[in-house]
């Protein structure tokens, strides 16, 4: 991937989602990160298709603090949304394709 890439994608993801990006890279802590919130590891069987869409043999989890809003953004920004938000007992998920392909997963806790 070129440079020029890569800078296109953190304008994006700066833009649209409010992440601050430093030379070197990121280190992304909401300013308002919700009580008891954790960071998840999950690894999914190599036949899952829960990536689909996208190509990419991972994806992206990010929490956010209004879903509705956050997909509204990133749609706005030229991100693709998949699906329908979904509501669950521990919170409401909803997804998009960003510009390079890669599948994000939103999280209201």
């Amino acid at each position: 991937m070129s440079s020029s890439n890569l800078l296109i994608r953190k304008e994006s993801y700066a833009k649209w989602l409010g992440m601050e990006f430093e030379e070197w890279g990121i280190a992304y802590f909401p300013k308002d990160m919700p009580t008891n919130a954790q960071t998840v590891w999950s690894a999914f069987n190599s036949s899952s298709d829960y990536f689909v869409p996208s190509h990419k043999e991972f994806m992206f989890n990010l929490i956010v603090d209004d879903l509705a809003q956050a997909l509204k953004q990133v749609q706005e920004g030229g991100a693709e949304i998949i699906g329908k938000i979904e509501k669950l007992e521990y919170g409401s998920f909803g997804w998009f394709i960003d510009p390079d392909g890669n599948k994000v997963e939103l999280w209201e806790p």
